[in-house]
């Protein structure tokens, strides 16, 4: 559950400010790009935990009720992920404590089925084993596998490697490629940070820049599309739009540039929307703006 309080500038370290508003809106990286896919019109199923809280329940209500399959969404031990975030300028920045996904174990995904066919979607907000033991199991059954190595935490390249497509923002890309990069009208930094981090070359490297759109290496092609300009109201799960919304157009037969671009604009869609879930747009919405 996302907790947004909104104010006129960040406080600094030390300083208590007033706010402008407050909000709780259905969140947390899994849940928003699942709901992504589906709203893009893919059959999306969820694997994770909440906690045996009201949160938990109030986001089963609004998962179940954007028709995704939540069998292997446990209540359990712990509270459910909260994600504190203060909105300011359009801008947010967020403080997450995972609760009952730190809990999400290799064990817990016995009972998954996966098919050759299946896209397979993991984030940083379990535990890395678990990712980890996912991610082998989709590639033992011939499944796609989408890594969002987000939250921008170490990992080790035989994770990596284990990833058909890579998407990560510019903060996770720098740590992952160990340089800093300078952003401006040559993407000649992103590009090269991209291949340090490819570990092979059939691997599917993307880097979102959120108002710049994004940056993207698919076998020898370099592939680059800026942000569409909108009002922004809260970019709180953009970058989970743009992976959700990938994963279902790949899993529908649309060639790589075709997906980012799609994906691109569902974002441009999220982001003039408050809260992180809720903003995630329909197809169709993304159809007519392309």
């Amino acid at each position: 559950m996302d907790v947004v309080a909104g104010a006129d500038r960040f406080p600094q370290p030390g300083e208590t400010i007033l706010g402008t508003s407050l909000g709780f809106y259905p969140g947390g990286k899994g849940a928003n790009q699942a709901l992504a896919a589906a709203r893009s019109g893919a059959q999306t199923l969820l694997i994770g935990r909440t906690g045996k809280d009201a949160f938990g329940a109030q986001l089963r209500e609004f998962l179940s009720g954007n028709g995704m399959d939540l069998r292997h969404v446990q209540a359990g031990e712990g509270h459910t992920g909260v994600g504190l975030i203060v909105l300011a300028q359009s801008d947010n920045s967020i403080v997450m404590v995972p609760g009952a996904n730190s809990l999400l174990t290799p064990d817990d995904l016995s009972a998954v089925a996966i098919e050759s066919s299946d896209i397979v979607v993991a984030q940083l907000e379990i535990p890395l084993a678990t990712v980890d033991t996912l991610f082998r199991r989709a590639r033992a059954r011939q499944a796609m596998t989408i890594f969002n190595a987000a939250p921008a935490i170490a990992v080790s390249r035989d994770l990596l490697a284990l990833a058909d497509v890579l998407v990560v923002n510019e903060i996770e890309l720098e740590l992952l490629a160990g340089r800093k990069i300078v952003l401006g009208t040559n993407l000649g930094d992103v590009f090269e940070s991209l291949a340090q981090v490819r570990t092979h070359p059939e691997q599917i490297v993307c880097a979102t820049l959120g108002a710049r759109g994004f940056a993207a290496l698919s076998g020898k092609d370099r592939i680059a599309m800026e942000g569409r300009k909108v009002p922004v109201a809260d970019t709180t799960g953009a970058g989970d739009c743009f992976v959700g919304a990938l994963a279902a157009r790949l899993s529908q037969g649309a060639p790589v540039a075709g997906a980012l671009g799609f994906a691109n604009a569902a974002a441009s869609l999220c982001v003039q929307r408050m809260g992180a879930g809720p903003s995630m747009p329909a197809r169709d919405e993304v159809e007519r703006v392309l």
